[in-house]
C-alpha cells in the first residue's frame, strides 16, 4: 500500500507539472472532456438516472419482475429485481446498472451480498455506443458492433454465474424497506441524479487530462500496445485508437475487452456510486476483468463464425 501511495504521489506531481508547464493543452483537454460529457453522456444518462431512481423508490418493482424470480435465484442467486436492473443497464449503458443496484440496496429491496453479485452482470455498456459509435462509426462495419454487443452481454451473464456465491465481507442484512430514509420525493431524486451526473462529468474531464498527460509515455510502445493502454484509461478514446492501430479480429477482440472492462474512468464513475454499498473497488475491478476475459472468448468465436 505504501508503494502504491508513493507511485500515485509521483504521478500526481508529474500531472501537476504538466498542467503548469502546458496550461493551454490541458485546458483544451478538460474542455474536450466536458464537451464529450455534455453532448454524449448528459442527454442520454439524465432521463435514465431520474427514471430508474423513481422506479427503485416505488414499492412495485418486485411486481414487474416476479415472473423471473426462479431463473434469477437459481442462476445468479439474486432476487427477481436483478432482471430489471440488467435490462435497464443493457439499454442505457454505464453507469446506470451500478446506480440502480445501489439505489435498490439503499431502498431496502436487496441485501448487500445480492448487490455485490448484481454488480458482476448489471454493469454494462449500451447498444447506442457499441453498435452506433464503435461498430458503425469507428469500425465502419456494423457487424463488428453486433459481435461486440453480443459478446459483451453474454459475457456479463456468464460473469454473473461466476460470482453467484459472492458474499459481502461485512454485516449483510436488508434495510427496512419502509424506513423514511428509503423514501424520496421527486425533487430529492432529481437533485441526487444531477449530483451523480455532475460527478461523472468531472471524472470524464479529469481522465481526458490524464490520457493527454500519458500520451507521450504511451507513444513509447508500439501502436498495438499503446491503443490498449489508452483504452485501459478511457474507453472511448481507447476504442478509437484500437480501430486505427489493429486490424480484423484483433481490433474486435481489443474493443470487446476494453468495453467490457470499462476503463478506469468508467470504473471510478461506478465506484463513486457504489460507495453506498461499501464495496471494495478491488472486488469491482476483479469482476470487470473476468467480464472482459469471458467476453473476449465469445467475441473470438463469433468473429470466426460470422466474419472470418
Amino acid at each position: 500500500m505504501k508503494k502504491y501511495n508513493t507511485f500515485l504521489a509521483i504521478f500526481l506531481v508529474y500531472l501537476l507539472l504538466n498542467i503548469v508547464l502546458l496550461p493551454k493543452l490541458y485546458i483544451t483537454a478538460t474542455f474536450n472532456g466536458i464537451k464529450a460529457w455534455a453532448f454524449n453522456v448528459l442527454p442520454s444518462l439524465l432521463p435514465f438516472m431520474i427514471l430508474t431512481k423513481l422506479i427503485c423508490n416505488l414499492n412495485v418493482i418486485e411486481q414487474f419482475s416476479t415472473v423471473l424470480h426462479k431463473p434469477c435465484k437459481r442462476l445468479f442467486n439474486c432476487p427477481s429485481t436483478a432482471s430489471l436492473v440488467f435490462a435497464t443497464s443493457v439499454l442505457s449503458g454505464y453507469p446506470v446498472g451500478a446506480s440502480m443496484t445501489a439505489d435498490l440496496y439503499q431502498a431496502g429491496k436487496i441485501s448487500k451480498s445480492e448487490a455485490f453479485r448484481m454488480c458482476s452482470f448489471c454493469s454494462t455498456s449500451g447498444p447506442m455506443f457499441i453498435i452506433g459509435s464503435v461498430g458503425a462509426t469507428m469500425f465502419g462495419d456494423i457487424r463488428c458492433g453486433y459481435i461486440i454487443l453480443t459478446s459483451h452481454i453474454l459475457g456479463a451473464l456468464l460473469n454473473g454465474l461466476l460470482y453467484r456465491n459472492l458474499i459481502a465481507p461485512k454485516f449483510d442484512e436488508k434495510q427496512l424497506s419502509n424506513s423514511t430514509s428509503s423514501q424520496q420525493d421527486f425533487v430529492s431524486i432529481v437533485q441526487s441524479s444531477v449530483s451523480t451526473i455532475l460527478s461523472i462529468g468531472a471524472i470524464i474531464a479529469f481522465f481526458f487530462v490524464v490520457t493527454t498527460s500519458l500520451s507521450p509515455l504511451f507513444s513509447i510502445f508500439p501502436p498495438q500496445i499503446s491503443c490498449l493502454l489508452e483504452g485501459f484509461v478511457e474507453i472511448t478514446k481507447g476504442c478509437q485508437e484500437i480501430t486505427t492501430s489493429l486490424n480484423g479480429s484483433y481490433a474486435v477482440i481489443g474493443a470487446t475487452f476494453i468495453i467490457s472492462f470499462g476503463g478506469l474512468s468508467t470504473i471510478l464513475q461506478s465506484n463513486s456510486i457504489l460507495k453506498k454499498l461499501n464495496m471494495p473497488i478491488k472486488t469491482f475491478i476483479k469482476q470487470k476483468i473476468t467480464h472482459a476475459l469471458i467476453s473476449v472468448g465469445i467475441a473470438t468465436l463469433l468473429y470466426i463464425i460470422f466474419i472470418h
